[in-house]
């Protein structure tokens, strides 16, 4: 069949061997040959590009399609730069150090698992990143709990939901920012959808290990590892309560909804001042840090592991991934092949909970089978987005969906980089480690109920509810 523009229009048949074949190239790259993600997304963009040659699609038409894309989510990644801005300089002023410095003080025995889950929850609000978490204060968690006698699977579980949540939810988080970006939401009206499911998750999650808590109330905290921090970060950071200032600011303008990118220019230009007044740091040495990352030497290698990290340049690898996918996922929506595939059942759902169980699992599948969050994100985002317009829904609910199936699972999924990073960093299996990780599990589910009792439904117009009543009779047909 040819297009107005002579152009052949992909069948259904070919449309599923060209995204079973990308998914293949990605699985067996990955899991059998261990071969670097950006390599295998430019072969599977040279293999889309060379079937869609044989459609009639030329290499500029077909890089027409690839900008076409860039430049929508070009505003997502100039968030990816600041981002590593923002954690190298909250940590310059203080900021960070003081999150962690302030928030140890406070844990005890009873309340370890529910005060543990709201410091790694502030935490990855703060830093954006799930990643900085685990890898920091998720590591003296689990010797925290150690010294309790809480099981490991446990503490771990509590530490990888508190993570998420502030991964999930910050506005600099590149997750969220992706989300949001390839369903073609607002970044905080991504993050307001996602609050309707995500704060009951957390209240339910935050009850239950306050009650599991309860069973290792009689514990006795193992003090030598939390005071070694509380010393080496009071030594080396000026504590003074100032040194918040970045992170009301910023949270500040989030709520006035200012947009991403000035207000996190605002907030790492308030954390490079308090770096230069309030803790005596050289302003060339500051700036040093936004590009490469901050770097400091305590003297205590688990100090300097929490907090040497950061800049523009750290941002790169995720910055040329998404760059790349987003160009492969170009031509495949240029083309048409997403449309071909979803169209062929998609217009036969009229429930947003049937919805909301498609778009949670072909997100967690694709992360499965790609072993990474990002390009499931990307490819779910543009699969789905022209249908979530047409049936008259939000793109903020494709984006919350997104999230719950991409963001949130991932840590479940063994030979995923996020899951693989939790359990090799906490030192527990991810089959152990799964049952514990409450919020990951909750939200999703509490997610598709809502959406299926019409709780939290966001409409952009009614169409698909009006098709709602005119078919509430008949059954859906796949």
């Amino acid at each position: 069949m040819e297009t107005n523009e002579g152009k052949i229009e992909p069948s259904l048949r070919l449309s599923l061997f060209v995204i079973l074949s990308i998914i293949t190239i990605l699985f067996l790259g990955i899991l059998l040959f261990n071969v670097d993600l950006h390599v295998l997304l430019i072969i599977a963009l040279s293999f889309s590009c060379i079937v869609s040659y044989r459609l009639g699609y030329n290499f500029d038409e077909l890089t027409e399609g690839m900008k076409k894309s860039i430049s929508e989510i070009m505003p997502a990644m100039m968030i990816f730069i600041l981002i590593g801005v923002i954690i190298s300089s909250w940590i310059s002023s203080g900021t960070v150090p003081a999150i962690i410095y302030y928030g140890l003080q406070f844990l005890n025995p009873s309340l370890f698992l529910p005060i543990g889950l709201v410091l790694c929850s502030v935490t990855s609000l703060a830093i954006g990143t799930y990643w900085g978490t685990v890898g920091t204060i998720g590591i003296a968690l689990m010797g925290m709990g150690n010294g309790l006698g809480i099981p490991a699977p446990i503490t771990a579980g509590m530490i990888i939901s508190g993570a998420y949540f502030g991964d999930k939810m910050s506005p600099i988080s590149d997750t969220t920012n992706l989300a949001a970006a390839a369903s073609g939401s607002d970044l905080y009206d991504h993050i307001k959808s996602m609050a309707y499911t995500t704060i009951p998750s957390y209240i339910i999650a935050l009850i239950i290990y306050a009650l599991i808590g309860l069973k290792y109330s009689k514990g006795a905290v193992n003090r030598e590892e939390i005071d070694l921090l509380i010393k080496t970060l009071g030594s080396n950071f000026n504590m003074n309560p100032i040194v918040f200032l970045p992170m009301v600011i910023l949270f500040t303008l989030n709520i006035k909804r200012v947009p991403a990118v000035p207000a996190m220019i605002i907030g790492s230009a308030t954390a490079v001042i308090i770096a230069v007044i309030v803790q005596d740091s050289y302003i060339n040495q500051v700036i040093y840090s936004i590009n490469y990352g901050y770097s400091g030497n305590t003297g205590v290698e688990l100090v300097d592991k929490l907090l040497n990290r950061g800049g523009i340049q750290s941002m790169m690898w995720t910055f040329s991934l998404a760059f790349i996918a987003i160009s492969l996922g170009g031509v495949l929506e240029h083309v048409g092949y997403l449309r071909t595939l979803i169209g062929s059942f998609i217009h036969k759902i009229h429930s947003p909970g049937l919805l909301s169980i498609i778009v949670i699992l072909s997100t967690t599948i694709g992360s499965a089978a790609m072993g990474e969050v990002y390009l499931s994100i990307i490819l779910n985002g543009n699969l789905y987005k022209d249908e979530f317009k047409n049936k008259g829904l939000k793109p903020s609910m494709l984006s919350r969906y997104l999230e719950e199936g991409g963001t949130l699972t991932q840590v479940f999924i063994p030979w995923s980089t996020g899951g693989a990073f939790v359990a090799s960093t906490l030192g527990v299996g991810t089959f152990e480690y799964a049952p514990y990780a409450l919020l990951n599990y909750i939200n999703p589910i509490v997610s598709i109920i809502f959406s299926f009792l019409g709780i939290f439904v966001l409409w952009e117009s009614r169409p698909m509810e009006k098709m709602i009543n005119l078919n509430k009779s008949e059954s859906i047909q796949f």
